[in-house]
């Protein structure tokens, strides 16, 4: 029972940011209409935003202590999202791919514009100096990812290690052992490790966020976040209907929370780090 209600706190965790992610884009597309030349109030946005972001990432650390592997083979995402997800969540570099996409899409559309000297200070309008510093931002952190997703599969080889290969070789029938005790421990030190890796993963996804706002001018991180929230939001929507169109959602009795659905109730605050 106890477990069950971890799951459910778990579940409850990305339920509640789902929500949160959809009242902070309302919040960003109001801000742009009503106050894209108040870079005090673009930069307050901007900070608020991001600690969302971090309280997320601090409720989630919590709850990962029961169940780290929970989080990076999550139940409660749809299938399609789930086969794209790195170490428990996107993978850092996607969001600066996000910025250079961004960026030839806005001058593809205003191209006329631009030619004729009109500017709008928009994510378009990136400068050759601006672009060196995210490329420079780029190729650290694949080289950090890299670092990660080679622990994850050194991690990975470890199951056909001493001593879980012994014992699945030495017992009469599937999954019984008079050692299991020994099993309980090896697993339980295994999904410790997968918690830290995660934990590892969360910062890298944090640094870098804040590595490309700060890069950005006030305007163009907003119009960064409103990509990243349309993103994330419009992925999750479209795989949840996927997963309900082909019968996956009833045949893995799951409850994915839909973005266009009512907020669930708010989780107890995290606990101070």
């Amino acid at each position: 029972m106890a477990k069950q209600m971890k799951h459910q706190q778990f579940q409850c965790c990305y339920k509640n940011w789902v929500a949160q992610q959809q009242l902070d884009l309302d919040e960003l597309l109001q801000t742009l209409t009503n106050y894209p030349t108040d870079l005090d109030y673009l930069q307050l946005i901007t900070k608020k935003i991001v600690s969302h972001f971090e309280n997320y990432n601090n409720s989630r650390a919590e709850l990962a202590k029961h169940d780290g592997p929970s989080f990076l083979a999550p139940s409660w995402g749809s299938t399609f999202e789930n086969s794209f997800l790195w170490i428990g969540g996107c993978r850092p570099a996607l969001m600066i791919r996000l910025v250079y996409a961004l960026c030839g899409s806005h001058l593809n559309t205003h191209l006329e514009e631009f030619l004729e000297g009109i500017r709008h200070g928009n994510i378009g309008e990136i400068s050759s100096l601006q672009l060196k510093r995210i490329d420079e931002l780029h190729a650290k952190t694949i080289k950090e990812e890299d670092k990660l997703s080679s622990y994850i599969a050194t991690l990975q080889e470890k199951i056909a290690d001493e001593p879980l290969v012994l014992l699945a070789s030495g017992c009469r029938g599937i999954g019984e052992s008079s050692e299991g005790g020994v099993v309980d421990k090896t697993m339980d030190t295994h999904a410790l490790d997968l918690y830290n890796v995660l934990l590892e993963a969360d910062k890298l996804r944090m640094k870098t966020l804040k590595g490309i706002l700060e890069f950005l001018t006030p305007l163009q991180a907003v119009e960064f976040l409103v990509a990243a929230k349309k993103l994330h939001l419009s992925l999750h929507e479209w795989s949840t209907r996927r997963d309900t169109r082909m019968g996956i959602t009833q045949l893995l009795g799951s409850n994915n929370p839909s973005s266009s659905g009512d907020p669930p109730p708010p989780l107890p605050p995290p606990a101070e780090t």
